[in-house]
């Protein structure tokens, strides 16, 4: 997506799992960006993009393999302020006459502190804090193997770490930056200021909104459609919902939304979603009742990436079944984000390591009758949930937790058989009404229960039992990136454990899961 009324940056990828938080913080400060991967972007590119500014970011590969990803040549001549981000701070000092080495102990994974040099600069303005007891020292977090072990003529450092000599570095002369470390993510405090910084001195105006992404998205969705047919898959949550109105107000009536009914829903949500969309929005839905196909075809799989496959492939062709129903739509719209597209790909084509499929992501087959329209493919779930609030969709929309397509298939490990879903569905509306009745439920990211693929012994009454165990999940999270579990009091968890049991036939033993995301996921498949 280009936008020619604003001041444009690029971010040249080079196959980080978190470039798009890049884009994030960028989008934070009302910064228009696009991520291009390093191998489609060469001089021809870059003149015709005439970005302001250029962020490289990290990336898994050392810059002496064959092959290594490397920026075209011309970058460097542009004129504009350049940033490098860990792997984009080796590749620039490489290129420039640096020297990068591996390893020989001064690797660095994780929480690092990096303090300043004599030299100051304007771009960590406001960064170093001298008041904070630790000597104006400041909390990041690195990822790297190699390490730069000499400047490249015309640098100077700004801040050393105790593995990373050259840290922070800069060549005023050129508005050249370059740092070790990963200011994106959460762990870097202040990494957000550094961006702010940066694009300060580059002379951003900051004047992209959600607004303008909204004018932006709607001219390319008329641009992509034309004046063919669309089928959006509309699941009832935020990203299908805020896709669909979207799409309804670039394009009308060529809109059909189709609500699948695959059998993995909670308890009364097709009647929930249906009702719901239609009292609010006057637009086409078919409620496509499917529970049987799928639940035939998931019958014995017991692979949570076959079974995210089997969804997407059968999602597909019902699909393409009410696509012919309305007289041919050629396109798909999905409410795709961008966690979804990095978790089962990478955003660049490039090198980042997928981490499992989504079922309308990696689980798309190769051959689909219709085209595909995503909107929402590179926004971040707030960033979604900005977008509604700027297409006027109520709260009871844009508040929803998130809730996966393949739905409970993916919180029921192991075989899936109806007998499970059954006890699944009414042990998580237990779960849920009781974080409703607390006043949790806007505290939380996502919360819910799984069936373990196990049976316990238990007692009740004076009988033996020998039932299911239920794992109940619940996280905080901005961006779905990264999420830490909720932290219930004991109380809570001691009562829900026991409504579970006692109003849920099937269960006699309850989890807590208090695992972060990484090492986790969200989800348990």
């Amino acid at each position: 997506m280009t936008d020619s009324t604003h001041d444009r940056l690029l971010i040249i990828d080079f196959g980080s799992q978190v470039t798009q938080l890049i884009a994030r913080r960028l989008r934070e400060l009302n910064v228009y960006c696009e991520i291009h991967p390093f191998n489609k972007v060469d001089d021809a590119f870059l003149k015709s993009f005439a970005p302001k500014a250029v962020i490289f970011s990290g990336g898994p590969a050392s810059v002496f393999a064959d092959g290594a990803p490397m920026p075209p040549k011309g970058v460097f001549d542009l004129g504009v302020p350049i940033l490098g981000i860990c792997y984009g701070q080796q590749v620039m000092m490489h290129c420039l006459g640096g020297k990068v080495e591996r390893g020989h102990g001064t690797a660095e994974f994780g929480r690092a502190y990096v303090t300043p040099t004599a030299a100051t600069h304007p771009v960590l303005s406001g960064w170093f804090d001298t008041d904070d007891g630790h000597g104006g020292r400041e909390q990041v977090w690195m990822s790297h193997g190699d390490h730069v072990s000499e400047i490249a003529p015309g640098f100077q450092v700004l801040g050393t770490s105790p593995n990373a000599p050259f840290a922070i570095t800069a060549n005023p002369k050129r508005h050249f930056y370059a740092v070790q470390f990963h200011p994106e993510v959460h762990h870097t405090p202040k990494g957000a200021k550094l961006y702010e910084n940066f694009v300060r001195l580059a002379g951003f105006k900051g004047d992209w909104t959600m607004g303008a992404y909204r004018e932006e998205a709607i001219r390319k969705i008329r641009e992509q459609v034309g004046d063919e047919k669309v089928i959006c898959g509309l699941s009832g949550g935020v990203d299908s919902s805020v896709a669909a109105v979207l799409i309804h107000e670039a394009i009308g009536d060529q809109l059909t939304c189709v609500f699948v009914d695959h059998g993995l829903l909670r308890l009364g949500e097709a009647e929930q979603v249906v009702t719901m969309f239609r009292d609010h929005y006057n637009m086409p839905l078919i409620h496509a009742d499917e529970s049987d196909l799928f639940l035939g075809a998931l019958e014995g799989v017991s692979d949570p990436e076959v079974k995210r496959k089997t969804i997407g492939r059968l999602f597909i062709e019902v699909f393409e079944k009410h696509a012919k129903s309305i007289g041919g739509a050629k396109f798909l719209a999905q409410g795709t984000l961008y966690p979804d597209v990095i978790e089962s790909v990478s955003f660049s084509g490039g090198p980042s390591v997928t981490i499992k499929s989504h079922h309308n992501v990696g689980g798309l087959p190769e051959k689909m009758g219709m085209k595909l329209v995503e909107p929402l493919r590179e926004l971040f779930k707030d960033e979604v949930r900005a977008l509604g609030r700027e297409l006027g969709l109520p709260a009871q929309f844009i508040g929803r937790h998130p809730f996966p397509g393949p739905g409970l298939a993916i919180r029921c490990p192991g075989e899936i058989t109806r007998e499970k879903l059954d006890i699944l569905r009414r042990a998580d509306a237990v779960y849920i009404d009781q974080i409703r009745k607390h006043g949790l439920y806007d505290d939380i990211w996502q919360a819910f229960a799984a069936i373990l693929p196990m049976k316990t012994v238990g007692v009740m009454g004076d009988g033996r039992t020998y039932d299911y165990a239920l794992a109940l999940r619940a996280v905080t999270s901005v961006d779905g990136m990264t999420a830490d579990y909720y932290p219930f009091t004991h109380d809570f968890l001691g009562e829900t454990a026991t409504r579970i049991i006692n109003e849920v036939q099937g269960v006699n033993r309850v989890f807590y899961d208090c695992t972060s995301k990484p090492p986790g996921t969200i989800e348990l498949e």
